[in-house]
């Protein structure tokens, strides 16, 4: 039976900053030194963090928790709003195994353990998989052409 773990990303975790960096290059296309500057500067007296799911200590997914995501600045609205679960990202050859509900579950976790009382996300893609995560629809908006959902968790 496979091994899952999680470890939080410590900002001198080079080698791991640079994967999860490389991850979200080749999914978003976001600049690596855009998201080793976010993952170096995550702190949790903040409420901040990084999760990154290993099986078998081989990494396979990865998603954190963020006070600031893309989101706040097309719509600055929504910055009444903190702690927003972002980035979850899982390795394609390891998706549609449940995965991504494991560590967006250990991130909720993680997060009502640390004092939380609520946290948010928007999304395109995966409405239903948060939707069975027990999460709630706050708002949709029409962002480009993207159909986006605004969802919350309360704890």
């Amino acid at each position: 039976m496979a091994k899952i773990g999680y470890k939080i990303i410590k900002p001198d975790d080079n080698k791991n900053i640079t994967l999860i960096a490389n991850w979200y290059l080749n999914e978003w296309n976001i600049p690596i030194e855009r998201t080793v500057e976010k993952l170096k500067k995550l702190s949790l007296d903040n409420y901040e963090f990084q999760i990154l799911l290993t099986l078998d200590n081989n990494p396979i997914a990865t998603g954190g928790l963020y006070n600031h995501v893309a989101l706040l600045d097309k719509e600055p609205r929504f910055k009444i709003y903190k702690n927003w679960l972002a980035l979850v990202y899982t390795k394609p050859e390891n998706r549609g195994k449940g995965l991504g509900a494991l560590i967006c579950n250990y991130i909720q976790d993680f997060s009502k353990n640390i004092g939380l009382k609520d946290i948010y996300l928007f999304t395109h893609t995966a409405e239903n998989l948060y939707k069975r995560l027990g999460w709630q629809q706050i708002e949709k908006i029409v962002l480009g052409n993207k159909n986006i959902v605004v969802m919350k968790k309360e704890f």
